[in-house]
């Protein structure tokens, strides 16, 4: 590899691994407080994406500043995670959580579907793309490469805030601190009158929301297409495992590591692309079973 492949390699791999890592960490973030494994995460990475970029569209046909789409992106995110992540726990979940695991991922399952065809209503398969955020950022050069300062900057900027924001939260917030606590035993929790319920609500937003923002933050880098949920869903499983499920700075470890596995491989064996996340994956898991970060009891955040 030449030094110019080596930059752009890496400049491409963290930009994948923030998005990545958003998803994930949600995806983490719901399993290590709630116990739940959510299949149903990568339609809310889906529908982030497709509500961001129609906003933007919308903000763009209807003669507003381009500026505005980046507010869409945000907006567009908390609108799904809040929305749909609400009422999914409301309605579905907290009527499963005392459930075999084995029903709860049939019920997350069963709604990834179904949002999955509510998305092919709504939107069709024609693919959207909105790229004012990317071109409104403009370029940086790295070491006399020119790459676009939304992936550069703004993708790893945001994915690190997240990442120190949640630690900050749950490790110096009485809010975090109930949370932690529920986590670690639920009945002692509310018996000393924290309640878990609002707890287990407040987080399955949360981490909701973290996979509508990822969605939302890759809609100017890439086209927008039915079934790109499912590989998303997939991805942050490959990255909650090699990292350790519940654990939420190795989901960012692991992201880093997929991410620039993933490019390099774009760059020097293109063919191997799709499988360099799970070939990561199986030699962590050979090792380490319950992941880089994960100790024997897998629910820790």
């Amino acid at each position: 590899m030449s030094f110019d492949t080596i930059v752009l390699a890496v400049c491409d791999g963290v930009a994948y691994a923030s998005l990545v890592f958003l998803v994930a960490v949600g995806l983490t973030f719901i399993f290590g407080v709630l116990g739940v494994l959510n299949i149903a995460h990568g339609s809310f990475y889906a529908l982030g994406a497709y509500t961001a970029v129609s906003a933007g569209m919308a903000l763009t046909k209807a003669g507003f500043s381009p500026w505005l789409t980046f507010p869409a992106l945000f907006v567009g995110a908390i609108a799904v995670g809040v929305v749909l992540g609400g009422l999914m726990e409301k309605l579905l979940l907290q009527r499963i959580y005392d459930k075999e695991q084995v029903l709860q991922i049939l019920v997350t399952f069963a709604v990834f579907m179904i949002l999955e065809n509510v998305q092919r209503l709504v939107w069709g398969v024609q693919p959207y793309f909105m790229s004012e955020p990317l071109q409104l950022l403009g370029n940086v050069s790295l070491f006399g490469i020119s790459y676009t300062a939304y992936q550069t900057l703004f993708l790893p900027a945001l994915a690190l805030i997240v990442l120190f924001g949640l630690r900050f939260f749950l490790r110096h917030t009485s809010a975090g601190a109930q949370i932690l606590a529920v986590t670690e035993d639920r009945e002692a929790a509310s018996a000393i009158g924290i309640d878990a319920q609002k707890v287990y609500f407040i987080t399955f937003i949360a981490g909701a929301t973290l996979a509508a923002l990822g969605g939302a933050l890759a809609a100017p880098t890439t086209s927008l297409m039915p079934g790109m949920g499912a590989e998303m869903i997939v991805l942050s499983f490959a990255v909650a495992a090699t990292a350790g499920l519940g654990q939420i700075e190795g989901a960012a470890v692991a992201a880093l590591m997929i991410g620039l596995g993933r490019s390099v491989a774009v760059y020097l064996a293109p063919e191997f692309e799709v499988l360099v996340p799970y070939i990561l994956m199986v030699a962590v898991l050979i090792f380490r079973p319950s992941g880089l970060f994960g100790a024997p009891q897998l629910r820790k955040i």
